[in-house]
């Protein structure tokens, strides 16, 4: 599924379920611009390991839940950097509190609302102008098992994913007249640091390997699992695929 020649911006790809998608695409050829927020170190390794592939790498810091201009600013510099823009892979997402609606702060609600939706929105907005250059621009979205399957304690990180969900549906709807294709991705539980801090949180759960032999496959699903189906979702091979959601998370909604 060769995707040489291409660029792909990542958002929140320095770690976790990002590294494993920006890896996977870049061992398909593309070209990569991470995004971070805070971890310039893991940043940097992240960069070390896909130009070790023989990529193309830059690193870009940017809080995408800031403002449109400043999310504007990031992406027309990975164009300006690469000369083009290929692929957008809204990933960048952080975890809510775990509190019932009725003790959730409502600058909780904001902070997890603005990374999720409004980071994803301003990002797939600066990016238009670019994809729509190319004979085909992907934009895939990186939402959750718990969009499908909301659960008390956790709206404000439901409502995110939803919400982002909604805006994929828009524009693939909107954009295929311009050759782009929208997609999203559902993951369930990922072995990463988010995924160890919400099973520790809920389950007292310290080693996530500890689960495995209950989880489908004998194991629990790898940031590069993500990867793989980003990595198909932007190749040729679902070339007439947009508007689709798929879960991947061992079954259609991970582990109840």
């Amino acid at each position: 599924m060769s995707l040489a020649g291409r660029v792909a911006l990542v958002t929140g790809s320095s770690r976790g379920i990002g590294k494993g998608i920006a890896l996977c695409l870049a061992r398909d050829g593309a070209d990569i611009a991470i995004n971070y927020r805070r971890d310039e170190a893991a940043a940097q390794e992240t960069q070390r390991e896909l130009e070790a592939l023989g990529r193309t790498v830059r690193t870009y810091c940017c809080d995408l839940s800031s403002d449109y201009e400043t999310v504007k600013a990031m992406v027309d510099q990975v164009a300006a950097d690469f000369g083009r823009l290929d692929i957008v892979v809204n990933n960048a997402g952080i975890a809510s509190r775990g509190n019932a609606v009725f003790d959730t702060e409502i600058a909780e609600l904001q902070r997890v609302m603005n990374i999720h939706f409004y980071g994803s929105y301003y990002c797939s907005k600066a990016a238009l102008p670019y994809l729509r250059k190319q004979d085909r621009g992907d934009i895939v979205f990186i939402s959750s098992t718990g969009a499908d399957r909301p659960r008390a304690n956790g709206a404000p990180y439901t409502a995110a994913k939803r919400a982002m969900e909604a805006l994929a549906t828009a524009l693939s709807l909107e954009e295929q007249r311009h050759g782009i294709r929208v997609n999203v991705v559902r993951p369930g539980l990922v072995e990463t640091d988010m995924g160890r801090r919400l099973m520790r949180a809920v389950g007292g759960v310290e080693d996530l390997k500890a689960l495995y032999e209950t989880y489908p496959f004998g194991r629990v699903c790898q940031p590069e699992d993500i990867g793989g189906a980003v990595a198909y979702l932007c190749s040729q091979s679902a070339g007439y695929v947009s508007g689709a959601t798929i879960t991947v998370a061992g079954g259609p909604y991970g582990i109840s």
